[in-house]
């Protein structure tokens, strides 16, 4: 048992993001402006986007998507339920209604098939966009919703709040914009547990001119920003001509996100040696489903997240989030720190008293949901930690046993074809 608890994924911040915060401080100009304007531009230019914009969160970001497609009553929206709350939230304030469809049981990212379906099913022209969830890291099947998205006439509003610096098929995620004859948007997140962290932050990727229309709803509607109004070359005059928000990223914020940026190859090289680790560790383990990595990603790696094959372990597979349930207590004894994500969407009280789901409206989504645990995965974590998670888990996998001892690496879906 480690000597310390060891967090799930703390920030890794160095004297360089310091020094800049402390620089912008000591300037005239703290809220968002000349740094927030440089982080844009580096940041749409990493990714290979056309254009930024900065905002508090990946929230706000998918919040001013949406409103800036006009997406409002009547509307309807395609997503997953295996996400975090915001994704939908977003949805449902801007006065529209969420669609849920199934996930792929490899990925767990949206079943383009589901997609297709939800849409033969909607009245004609009802639904407006597709907001697909890039889960854990591992891009979605983009071509096909892609072909999905133009042949419906829908747009594509990407939450790659996991998905830096994930590419699919050689290119970034966050490049898409600008390639289809339909909008598409990207929002990716600066959280402290993020790849890179702006402590709260996000990033809205698009093209030029929708970017410009984002920008005016990203800050009351105003047609200047701060920026344009109070600097040098400013002006005092300002109209509002949308019923807007308050989404602005500062400049102490992104003075954060310039040198973490810098790193950002250096985090996930060292994302990837932890990966390759636990694979190699766990890979003979029985009773672990490791993640999935189809053949054309690049995984940015946010999360790295098991799944559990109850057949492998003592007790009732009539209770196989039970048995997840003890796996995570164990490991939180062991002082590790474990997490599940995601509780799925329509599980939650509001949304399944609004819709009346089941839990078996999205068979593939629950099924995944009790048997999966995320592992600490981060680059501030030493080869100490890595060996003391592995551990961890090696233990309580022993502890629960196995009926067979065989090791359980194929995924879910082939255990069950193969049975």
């Amino acid at each position: 048992m480690p000597d310390e608890f060891i967090p799930f994924s703390p920030p890794l911040i160095g004297e360089e993001e310091i020094a800049e915060v402390v620089d912008t401080l000591r300037s005239d100009w703290i809220t968002t402006g000349p740094k927030a304007k440089r982080f844009e531009n580096e940041f749409a230019e990493y990714v290979s986007g056309p254009a930024a914009l900065g905002l508090n969160s990946c929230t706000a970001a998918l919040h001013v998507a949406l409103a800036t497609l006009g997406i409002g009553a009547g509307d309807e929206v395609i997503s997953t339920p295996l996400t975090f709350c915001s994704s939908i939230h977003v949805i449902e304030q801007l006065g529209a209604r969420p669609l849920l469809a199934d996930v792929q049981p490899d990925t767990l990212n949206i079943d383009p098939v589901q997609v297709t379906n939800l849409l033969r099913s909607r009245p004609s022209n009802r639904v407006k966009a597709l907001l697909p969830v890039h889960l854990y890291g591992h891009p979605c099947d983009m071509d096909a919703l892609c072909r999905i998205a133009e042949e419906h006439n829908v747009a594509i509003v990407e939450d790659a709040a996991h998905a830096l610096p994930a590419k699919y098929e050689g290119k970034f995620v966050g490049s898409l914009a600008g390639t289809l004859s339909v909008p598409v948007a990207t929002c990716f997140s600066f959280y402290a547990t993020k790849n890179i962290t702006t402590a709260e932050g996000g990033m809205l990727v698009s093209t030029q001119k929708f970017i410009d229309e984002a920008r005016i709803w990203s800050l009351h509607g105003m047609s200047r920003d701060a920026w344009k109004r109070y600097s040098n070359e400013g002006s005092w005059f300002y109209e509002v001509v949308r019923a807007g928000f308050k989404y602005n990223l500062t400049d102490l914020q992104a003075a954060i996100g310039i040198h973490q940026l810098r790193k950002l190859h250096q985090f996930q090289c060292r994302r990837q040696e932890i990966v390759a680790r636990y694979n190699e560790a766990f890979s003979s383990l029985p009773g672990i489903v490791l993640p999935t990595v189809r053949p054309g990603v690049d995984h940015a790696w946010h999360i790295y997240m098991i799944r559990l094959a109850d057949a492998d372990f003592k007790g009732s597979s009539d209770d196989v989030e039970g048995l997840r349930n003890h796996f995570v207590a164990e490991l939180q004894r062991r002082k590790i720190g474990v997490s599940v994500h995601f509780i799925p969407i329509h599980l939650h009280p509001f949304y399944r008293d609004r819709y009346g789901y089941k839990p078996y409206s999205f068979p593939v989504a629950y099924d995944a949901y009790r048997r999966m645990l995320s592992l600490p995965l981060c680059p501030k974590m030493t080869d100490a930690h890595v060996e003391a998670v592995i551990r961890a888990v090696r233990e309580v996998a022993e502890e629960m046993g196995t009926p067979n001892g065989a090791p359980c690496t194929r995924s879910l879906q082939e255990r069950r074809l193969s049975s």
